[in-house]
């Protein structure tokens, strides 16, 4: 008996001493291998904005050789999520965190850290064929709470997006339950549904309908931009106007969202080297060529000469 009990003894320190060395082993859900210019890290962004921070990412790794940045694209549900559950530590949304998420964060004695580099606009779209170019903000809330035309059919990206949150907001519903109104799996499906029904009325990100990527550019030629009119804007209550930067820049045009960077690394690192390229000039200037509104507007240097 006290042979057997010594080799269940040694048996059970065995396996826990080989629990414990394949705890040591276990890979972390993020790389902490980084600093500023170097290094690898993971970030989770909305997949909203998967057009822009691609062109950002490729100019950002051709300036930083060194350093990699792989973005894992979620709907907004899912990224915040991600970030809340420790599995990275950086997120990249259209929306700061609320009172509540930032105590999660900061309850792990870690800092939160946002910086807006860009505002987007909320395109309305429909098809070329389609012989509506207006709508006024009043309109549109009537037609997303069921007060509006039923038979017209109204289509955005995924029920846990970004997009479908803002507009939620926007309407002061909780929820989008009439029968003409779809959610689709992403702006792509958005942009291929509306380039083939005249009667629908697509919703999507502006960032969609610039410089597109020829998988979906041939949606994009068959849809063309609504104008919005915002009833109780003081300057302009009789003016439509469609998204630009200067109608964004001018509050012009009423459907409108940051892009902010939420970095909770509490470290100098990749996160904070790649929020500091966003914010730079050749960072802006990528968001000024995609269409949408620089956070802040890169100046144009002109050399002026006395003689020629």
């Amino acid at each position: 008996m006290k042979i057997n009990f010594n080799g269940k003894l040694l048996f059970f320190a065995l396996l826990l001493l080989a629990g414990l060395q394949a705890c040591k082993q276990k890979p972390a859900k993020f790389s902490t291998d980084n600093d500023v210019k170097s290094g690898t890290a993971t970030f989770v962004a909305d997949a909203s904005f998967s057009p822009i921070l691609d062109q950002e990412l490729y100019i950002y790794s051709s300036l930083t050789p060194n350093a990699k940045v792989n973005v894992v694209y979620k709907t907004e549900n899912e990224a915040v999520n991600t970030l809340l559950n420790d599995s990275v530590r950086v997120a990249i949304l259209s929306r700061d965190l609320t009172a509540d998420e930032r105590a999660v964060i900061t309850k792990r004695t870690l800092s939160v850290e946002t910086v807006r580099f860009a505002i987007d606009a909320i395109a309305l779209i429909v098809n070329t064929a389609s012989n509506d170019t207006s709508i006024t903000v009043g309109q549109l809330k009537k037609l997303l709470t069921g007060q509006g035309d039923l038979n017209r059919t109204i289509v955005f990206d995924n029920p846990n997006s970004s997009l479908v949150r803002y507009l939620k907001d926007f309407t002061g519903s909780k929820g989008f339950t009439q029968k003409n109104i779809y959610a689709l799996k992403s702006n792509k499906e958005v942009l291929k549904y509306v380039s083939e029904h005249p009667d629908a009325l697509g919703i999507t990100g502006f960032s969609w309908l610039n410089d597109p990527d020829k998988d979906y550019a041939g949606y994009v030629e068959k849809v063309k931009v609504v104008s919005v009119r915002d009833e109780s804007n003081k300057q302009y209550p009789d003016t439509y106007f469609k998204p630009s930067q200067e109608s964004l820049v001018l509050k012009q045009y009423p459907l409108s969202r940051g892009l902010y960077m939420i970095n909770c690394t509490s470290k100098v690192g990749l996160a904070m080297g790649f929020a500091k390229f966003l914010g730079s000039q050749p960072g802006q200037r990528i968001i000024l060529k995609s269409g949408l509104l620089p956070d802040s507007i890169p100046t144009r240097e002109i050399s002026i000469k006395n003689k020629f």
